[in-house]
């Protein structure tokens, strides 16, 4: 499996419309249609169930989504390490996984500083929840996460950031 085709399949299952797809991906809508027909026969199950002038996601293509930006994010990742190299000494890239909460501001402030001293860095911040957070930091696709405790995950070593967390109800 290419990850062109995962790249197409991915703009297709976001825009549910071939032709939109197409558009974005700027090639024509037949070599599209092609190439995901191909992939199908390719993987032996329907990944689209075709509705009026909407795809909708079977329950094999929802699966294939979720790995595809997990194969697509691992790639991108590699790629721009590699582009990176000359920059070793003073940049490079890393992934932040972040939960919506008091200290997303505390990063951002840190962040703030290490670009000051090292400008060349560059880096991703992706939202979620903990669970998503912990499942991308387990299988490499995050270098670095923002979360709240109790935490399932061990393997990592962890800095408890200044600011604690309040909850409350709202009725």
């Amino acid at each position: 499996m290419e990850l062109r085709l995962l790249r197409y399949f991915w703009t297709v299952a976001e825009e549910k419309n071939i032709s939109k797809a197409a558009k974005v991906l700027h090639i024509t809508q037949p070599t599209l249609s092609r190439q995901i027909k191909e992939l199908e026969e390719e993987l032996g199950t329907a990944l689209f169930s075709r509705e009026k002038k909407q795809l909708r996601l079977t329950e094999e293509g929802y699966f294939l989504k979720e790995r595809a930006i997990e194969i697509l994010s691992l790639a991108e990742s590699t790629e721009r390490e590699f582009r990176n190299q000359a920059n070793k000494i003073n940049g490079g890239y890393f992934s932040i996984g972040c939960v919506e909460a008091d200290n997303s501001d505390t990063m951002a402030m840190m962040l703030e500083e290490l670009l000051q001293d090292y400008p060349e860095v560059a880096f991703n911040i992706v939202s979620g929840t903990s669970d998503d957070i912990s499942d991308k930091l387990e299988k490499g696709i995050l270098d670095l996460a923002i979360l709240l405790e109790p935490t399932t995950v061990n393997d990592f070593g962890k800095i408890i950031l200044p600011r604690e967390e309040r909850w409350g109800i709202l009725v």
